[in-house]
């Protein structure tokens, strides 16, 4: 059984390999062709295209200076479905690119399963997309408990799978006391993000150090490229010293050490809150892109916390509400006020304990086989 899939970031890569594992598992005559990163191509093999650092961009603008590129690649996937015809397509996350693949291989009168995994949040900014999606699509599987009852309003099947970061806190949790003082900063894992987001905390840390003398501080870098980046920025704002805060790779060892920290809005920010770290989201991104995306999204808070809460649990720093003296107030409150601390931590398993108890690629793969063999 030949299947295609395509994701289009690090998360995707991440969830599009945890599905692929479990597929593999359950079905062994199945191979895999598509598009996505370094894990995929691990487990799925080399007919899949590794494009997540090229694909992985965010912002309107960033995604324009690109669209050739894209465009291309939409087209050659396309030919590339129709001409190998696969028994299905999963598209994993990556909306802008994902949705229209899906669009023009119905059009073009593809027969087999269209599948989604980790639903596009068009909850949050195109509702009327659903309907589209319903007409498109054969089956969503989501990650989030609301989203099955939201597009199953629509007609289109839905399964809820859980959320695969359940099950990768418990291979990953460690038994470590949260180190006192250890600011934590985790710009993202995307080149022009980080470069909007360190600055911020590269000022926010003196304002920090002048309140809490003998803070300390350490930086997730998502690779070696994104490192370097990072200690560049440093030596171009005078902080030489902020280079040794650099580590590589340790995104989750961090989300356990750290005291407190600030997370990139994004997927990040759920991950920090199953491993219970008490954070402030930051966010912050080209004019105009903010400005169209404030005129589409349908709701007031864009940490995925908050919206599954339906409340305020984690602060937000978003666009101009984000300055170095902002962020540092943030940080300088969570570290001295235990009980202001201790209530985010209890607010922040709560939430999570509405995710599942684990086992979310496997239902995955079961959902997309059942699909797929009657």
């Amino acid at each position: 059984m030949h299947i295609h899939i395509i994701a289009g970031e690090i998360s995707g890569d991440t969830h599009a390999a945890g599905l692929i594992h479990e597929l593999k598992r359950q079905c062994t005559d199945v191979r895999f062709t598509g598009y996505g990163g370094p894990k995929m191509v691990a487990v799925g093999g080399s007919g899949i295209f590794d494009w997540v650092e090229t694909a992985g961009v965010v912002g309107l603008w960033e995604v324009l200076k690109m669209y050739s590129y894209f465009k291309q690649k939409l087209k050659a996937t396309v030919t590339q479905v129709l001409a190998e015809q696969p028994a299905a397509v999963i598209f994993v996350d990556y909306p802008g690119f994902n949705l229209r693949a899906a669009k023009k291989l119905r059009a073009r009168g593809y027969k087999g399963k269209l599948l989604y995994y980790i639903s596009p949040q068009v909850w949050a900014w195109k509702k009327g997309r659903v309907k589209t999606m319903a007409k498109v699509l054969d089956l969503m599987i989501c990650i989030f408990p609301f989203e099955k009852d939201f597009y199953e309003k629509s007609g289109l099947k839905t399964e809820f799978s859980g959320h695969p970061m359940v099950d990768r806190v418990k291979t990953l949790k460690r038994d470590w006391p949260r180190e006192a003082g250890l600011v934590g900063w985790f710009p993202g894992s995307r080149m022009n993000e980080v470069k909007r987001l360190f600055p911020f905390m590269l000022e926010a840390s003196k304002g920090i150090l002048l309140q809490v003398p003998g803070t300390r501080f350490a930086v997730s870098a998502a690779n070696e490229n994104l490192a370097n980046e990072l200690r560049h920025m440093a030596d171009a704002a005078g902080m030489p010293e902020a280079k040794r805060w650099v580590e590589v790779g340790t995104v989750y060892d961090l989300f356990q050490r750290c005291q407190v920290g600030a997370v990139a809005s994004g997927t990040a920010t759920l991950e920090a809150a199953c491993f219970g770290l008490p954070y402030t989201l930051v966010y912050r991104v080209n004019a105009i892109t903010f400005a169209v995306a404030k005129s589409v999204v349908k709701i007031k808070k864009i940490g995925i916390i908050n919206v599954l809460a339906q409340r305020d649990v984690v602060r937000e720093l978003v666009q101009a509400d984000l300055s170095p003296d902002s962020l540092a107030l943030e940080m300088v409150t969570l570290l001295t006020d235990t009980e202001k601390r201790q209530a985010l931590e209890k607010d922040l398993a709560s939430v999570v304990a509405t995710l599942g108890e684990g086992g979310a690629y496997t239902r995955a793969a079961h959902e997309v086989l059942a699909a797929l063999i009657p």
